[in-house]
């Protein structure tokens, strides 16, 4: 989950999956990849060795982008949300 500096602090993006895209974002520049190596965070995402919460997010990403198309989703509501 995204940490913020301050209480009630929110995102600027107010899109769908924006709170999971952030997540995915900020799991991908916290990685050894991005800091270490000065990859970009599409190149570690592609990676084999990427961190397993990373890709977790990126699943989670998917799902929630995916079930904005699905008209079988309405009515369970967005994943990942």
């Amino acid at each position: 989950m995204m940490k913020y500096q301050e209480e009630g602090e929110k995102l600027a993006d107010t899109s769908p999956c924006a709170g999971v895209r952030a997540d995915l974002k900020m799991c991908l520049l916290e990685s050894d990849c991005c800091k270490i190596e000065k990859k970009t965070p599409r190149e570690c995402l592609q990676r084999p060795d990427c961190p397993q919460q990373c890709l977790v997010l990126r699943n989670t990403f998917f799902e929630c982008k995916r079930s904005l198309l699905d008209n079988r989703q309405r009515f369970r509501g967005r994943k990942g949300y």
